[in-house]
């Protein structure tokens, strides 16, 4: 398997892929990263050729590990007791919808690139005019599904398949401020609506004369916390504001958190080898044969060092029965435990709702902008990011965490 460069609306991006990608690079050089238009004859040979400015993408699809862990999945699932263990069993389907939303598009382009690639290959032989056309046709119509997969591969974060809660809060400034977090939530709600995401309001608390104080909202969709987790942070709203009468340019914010959404129910799995039992004489009250026998029980949970013992009944069989709840008792609190730990360092990374902390602005007077100020990318178009256009911004902040973190291993390594 080896690295393929896909050049898509003038970017690269650096995949492992089958020979069914590599045909889609092969086809997708010959056409002009600024039109996607379909060379002539003459300028075939040039074609290949990539401009130099164009950007690296470090994301990765890992389809063949996808492949392997899906069929391992579906072998699970076709045990006789798998439904047994329903946490366990609903666990093992939401994985493997997820990598069929990998695998089952994938396997639909795929299968249109290799119709386009023996196209390809006829009319290096005998070139014809009108499937010339059938093949640009093609080729622009692959190019954005290609892209979606080049996007996807930015979203490696084990909760970034999940559904996404969203909290936004209005910052001081008054009516101002709780009017930019209305606009807000319906930015948000219109950018769902445009992915085919399904949104819930949680929570909603009204402003007094107009906008929210507030909104939780959650959406729902594949991957939706893997896209929204770029957009936590400070918003910042640069325009004359509406409830002033003398119409003024006011400066407001708005905070944004993002959350994936878990199953909070805790299933608890003890597996035989991690458990080491002795048994030992019980000691106490109980009569001759809980002191002669080795009727008590301890418990070692081998992971997490947790040692349990019971030997309050005269059956060894009951008193290991006593010491696995008490052992599942304290691993579900000790589970409990790390997910409340993990939400409060999901709580300390709020920002305080001030300028020093914003992620982005939205300048509306005396000029319209949106600037991410992470990834400096600019958009005049401010209406229409307004009417959930992000993608953009999305994108660009999960490139860079992505090459970010290339770097990072790269450095490591060396």
């Amino acid at each position: 398997m080896r690295a393929v460069a896909l050049p898509l609306s003038s970017r690269h991006v650096t995949i492992n892929e089958p020979s069914a990608v590599r045909a889609t690079a092969r086809l997708l050089r010959r056409t002009s990263t600024e039109n996607h238009s379909w060379p002539n004859a003459s300028a075939r040979g040039s074609s290949a050729k990539t401009r130099s400015n164009s950007l690296s993408f470090g994301g990765t699809f890992d389809l063949d590990a996808k492949q392997e862990t899906l069929t391992q999945l579906e072998n699970r699932m076709s045990e006789p007791n798998f439904w047994n263990d329903q946490t366990g069993a609903q666990a093992v389907v939401q994985q493997v919808k997820a990598l069929r939303a990998w695998l089952d598009p994938f396997a639909a382009v795929s299968a249109r690139v290799r119709d386009a690639q023996e196209l390809d290959e006829m009319l290096a032989l005998e070139p014809d005019e009108e499937m010339e056309r059938d093949l640009e046709t093609e080729v622009r119509s692959l190019a954005p599904e290609i892209e979606a997969f080049r996007l996807k591969s930015l979203l490696s974060g084990p909760d970034d398949f999940r559904d996404a809660q969203l909290e936004i809060s209005a910052g001081a400034g008054g009516t101002e401020a709780q009017d930019w977090a209305q606009m807000i939530m319906r930015m948000y709600t219109r950018w769902a609506e445009r992915k085919g995401y399904a949104v819930d309001i949680l929570d909603l608390s009204e402003g007094e004369e107009a906008g929210i104080k507030g909104a939780v909202l959650e959406i729902k969709g594949m991957y939706a916390f893997g896209f929204l987790k770029a957009e936590a942070g400070v918003h910042r709203l640069v325009r004359i504001s509406p409830f002033d009468s003398q119409a003024r340019r006011h400066t407001s914010f708005a905070s944004v958190f993002v959350y994936p959404v878990v199953d909070n129910e805790i299933n608890i799995e003890i597996r035989d080898e991690d458990i080491k039992m002795d048994v030992f004489r019980a000691s106490g009250a109980g009569g001759q044969h809980v002191n002669k026998t080795s009727s008590a029980v301890r418990l070692t949970h081998i992971p997490s060092g947790i040692v349990v013992a019971s030997q309050a009944e005269r059956s060894q069989h009951k008193n290991k029965g006593t010491a696995m709840k008490m052992l599942k008792n304290k691993l579900y609190q000790l589970e409990a435990e790390k997910q409340a730990k993990k939400k409060a360092e999901l709580d300390a990374t709020k920002s305080d709702v001030s300028f020093g902390n914003q992620i982005r602005s939205y300048v509306f007077q005396p000029y319209t902008m949106v600037n991410d100020h992470r990834t400096e990318l600019k958009m005049p178009d401010v209406h229409g990011v307004m009417d959930g256009a992000l993608d953009p911004f999305i994108e660009a902040y999960l490139t860079e965490l992505a090459n970010g973190a290339s770097s990072g291993s790269g450095g490591a390594a060396a």
